[in-house]
């Protein structure tokens, strides 16, 4: 059993909420993540998922704590950047005339399980 109370993930001053982590940049941000998710799906083959930002998850992601945006945005962040190499990437394999589908499919589950996670956070 742990005698010491629990840390916060992050520290105080991380915790304060910049404008780029206010509910509606979040969500904006959210639209343009799937956006780019989608193109991956194309790719893998899949049909896009239907996803409602502005509903049910922009009131989730407004009654976060500002802890809970930050981490969020970060995540964000962190999907852009790999959804953006990914498909840089399978642009290249399909210019060169070869299956796309494959890599698209493990690019497709890597953002997924980055989602459910950010899910997970704005849950807990």
């Amino acid at each position: 059993m742990a005698s010491l109370p629990p840390q916060p993930i992050l520290p105080p001053a991380a915790a304060a909420p910049p404008e780029d982590v206010a509910p509606e940049a979040l969500a904006e941000a959210l639209v343009a993540l799937h956006g780019k998710a989608a193109a991956v799906a194309l790719l893998a083959r899949l049909a896009p998922e239907p996803v409602e930002i502005r509903g049910e998850i922009g009131a989730v992601i407004a009654r976060a704590r500002p802890a809970q945006r930050v981490l969020v945005a970060q995540t964000l962040g962190d999907c852009a950047a790999m959804l953006d190499t990914g498909l840089t990437a399978l642009a290249t394999l399909s210019r060169r005339g070869q299956d796309a589908s494959a890599p698209a499919l493990v690019l497709w589950r890597e953002f997924h399980a980055a989602r459910a996670a950010m899910v997970a956070v704005l849950a807990g």
